[in-house]
């Protein structure tokens, strides 16, 4: 089957990180399922205003109380952002949830949105604001520097796309189960051979799960299903 090349945040738990006041259920799941509401409390909406109205583009994680890491392909300078915290459903008022505007984008120097192959898709957002923690807004820990996933290893992606290819899009967090593989079996011929770098994570190949899908170019804004009226 297609392996499923996808980037995904890996979390442990550590003290001040990685740890969720509600747990989330582990076991793996056909095309992912909705999360446990809060379960993952350093996922977050980044969204941005046009024409008036706020959309949701990606998901990011709480890396501190006021920087967020997202996918570069995610941002663009001609977009004014915001985050929301402590969500599970978007079109829903939820105790304990927070929006904070965004006033810095810093994509990774070697990124290139021309030719996403490269690699290096990965951006900081600074907020406006540092945001206190609580049982549903929580940071998520990094790896070591250099620190390689070892084969097999379990990771979850979690967000709001699209449940299905072309399809809607959730109005409630849902998470699916991934094993990682590593990158000497991911670069074999029948696998992903020379599209794979090193500075990428691979996981899945079964076909069933996957948290994003295969372009030549970053993805646009699709406006549609506005979260909330700007203000």
């Amino acid at each position: 089957m297609t392996p499923l090349l996808v980037l995904a945040l890996c979390v442990a738990a550590a003290h001040g990180c990685g740890v969720a006041t509600y747990s989330p259920a582990v076991s793996r799941v056909v095309n992912g399922e909705e999360a446990v509401p809060h379960s993952w409390p350093w996922q977050l909406s980044l969204q941005y205003i046009y024409d008036g109205y706020w959309y949701h583009t990606c998901g990011g994680s709480l890396i501190a109380p006021n920087w967020v890491l997202t996918a570069a392909h995610c941002i663009s300078s001609a977009y004014t952002y915001r985050v929301q915290l402590g969500k599970h459903n978007l079109r829903q008022s939820e105790s304990g949830q927070k929006t904070i505007n965004v006033i810095k984008l810093i994509n990774h120097s070697k990124w290139n949105p021309n030719k996403l192959s490269n690699g290096f898709d990965i951006s900081l957002i600074k907020l406006e604001e540092e945001v206190d923690y609580s049982d549903t807004i929580q940071p998520a820990c990094l790896p070591p520097a250099g620190y390689i996933l070892p084969n097999q290893f379990g990771c979850h992606v979690t967000g709001w796309g699209n449940i299905q290819t072309n399809g809607p899009s959730p109005d409630k967090l849902q998470q699916g189960l991934l094993l990682v593989v590593d990158f000497p079996t991911c670069s074999q011929r029948d696998w992903w051979f020379n599209s794979v770098k090193p500075n990428m994570i691979c996981a899945g190949g079964d076909g069933i799960i996957s948290s994003c899908y295969v372009s030549n170019k970053a993805p646009t804004p699709k406006h549609k299903n506005p979260i909330s009226v700007g203000k």
